[in-house]
């Protein structure tokens, strides 16, 4: 490892970010190539994840890149999809090095890119912050690994756990900063998804605003019985942003066919018991494509992915007010009996956001208890 290599690859890690979101089933890949002291090109994968980062630096990079360095956040591509391997691209343009943070699970790839490059007596370097690439590509590996996409859940509580009070009103327990950042976290998601009870209660667009991105995340609404508004902002706005209705299979034919004729995708999840089967939910989003899904809520539906065992990220938004136990709280019943059985987390982070505070928490894996 050479003194530079961290800088230029924490240089990719940052390209890369700005196709998270985006570039959905593909992973959202930068890559810098630098000739001697000089960064000659760089690039990330485009929206719809295609061309691919290496492609795009390379462009950038044109003769300079004979002889060069590339710095890229995964291993590159070996296989034909719709392009041909990155690979290919790198060894025809004269790259010498290669510097990557880890393999490609993908089992298309992993490892025969950097066999490939070393064939062609290319210097491979992995190992460079990887723990940094592992996180960007969490959502990634999550799907080709698990099968589902990595699960974000949003929590915008009072200081007491309210997300609302009796009546309902919950506009607004957190302020304007943190409402902002949502904003970015949907940004950074592939799809945004609520409960049909947060649908029916706040009319929400679910968009992206105040952010200029080149692709809305997906709207993913978990209805079993497809009880919507078909009047509403998400009815009104399908033209504009995808709709993915999550149903279940007594959902009433009629309702699917009014859904499906204003352009709505509908994906037909089994049941368990009175709601969806979520580990079923889960696994169809991921053969959709999707890598990183943001949740929003409400309560019951936050309670299922929670009991279920796959919320992989925890965004708790607290504003500085109390409501009371009459408030609704953030959560439905988890049935939890021990509390060895209850979901936890490890903090990341926390900090400041105007009057709130904003923690970021990991999953913790549960263990077996005898």
């Amino acid at each position: 490892m050479r003194p530079d290599d961290a800088r230029h690859m924490h240089r990719a890690l940052e390209l890369g970010r700005r196709g998270m979101g985006n570039t959905w089933p593909n992973p959202a890949v930068g890559c810098v190539i630098v000739a001697g002291d000089r960064v000659v090109g760089e690039g990330w994968t485009q929206p719809g994840g295609r061309p691919h980062a290496e492609t795009e630096a390379l462009a950038q990079a044109g003769a300079a890149a004979q002889g060069a360095i590339a710095y890229v956040t995964l291993e590159p591509c070996a296989h034909h999809g719709q392009t041909p391997p990155c690979t290919d691209a790198l060894i025809a343009a004269g790259i010498v090095r290669v510097v990557a943070p880890f393999s490609d699970s993908d089992p298309r790839v992993s490892g025969q890119g950097f066999e490939r490059l070393r064939a062609a007596g290319v210097d491979v370097v992995t190992g460079v912050c990887a723990e940094d690439a592992a996180e960007d590509h969490a959502g990634f590996f999550s799907r080709i690994e698990q099968g589902r996409p990595l699960l974000t859940l949003k929590l915008a509580t009072s200081l007491d756990g309210r997300i609302a009070t009796a009546s309902g009103d919950s506009q607004w327990i957190t302020g304007p900063e943190t409402r902002s950042y949502v904003h970015h976290l949907r940004a950074t998601h592939d799809a945004v998804m609520v409960g049909a009870g947060t649908v029916r209660a706040d009319d929400p667009l679910l968009t992206v605003r105040g952010i200029d991105v080149p692709r809305q995340p997906v709207r993913i609404i978990v209805s079993r019985r497809l009880d919507l508004p078909m009047d509403g902002n998400l009815a009104r706005t399908l033209d504009e942003v995808p709709v993915w209705l999550c149903h279940a299979e007594d959902a009433p034919e009629a309702v699917q066919q009014a859904w499906t004729a204003l352009g709505a995708r509908l994906i037909r999840v089994p049941l368990h018991g009175r709601q969806v089967e979520i580990p079923a939910l889960m696994q169809a989003l991921g053969d959709a494509g999707l890598t990183r899904v943001f949740c929003e809520g409400g309560g019951e539906l936050a309670a299922s992915l929670l009991a279920s065992d796959v919320v992989d990220r925890l965004d708790l938004h607290m504003g500085g007010v109390v409501i009371g136990a009459e408030g609704r709280p953030a959560l439905g019943a988890l049935g939890l009996g021990r509390l060895a059985d209850a979901p936890r987390f490890r903090l990341r982070s926390v900090r400041q956001s105007g009057d709130d505070v904003v923690q970021s928490w990991t999953r913790q894996r549960r263990q077996s208890h005898a």
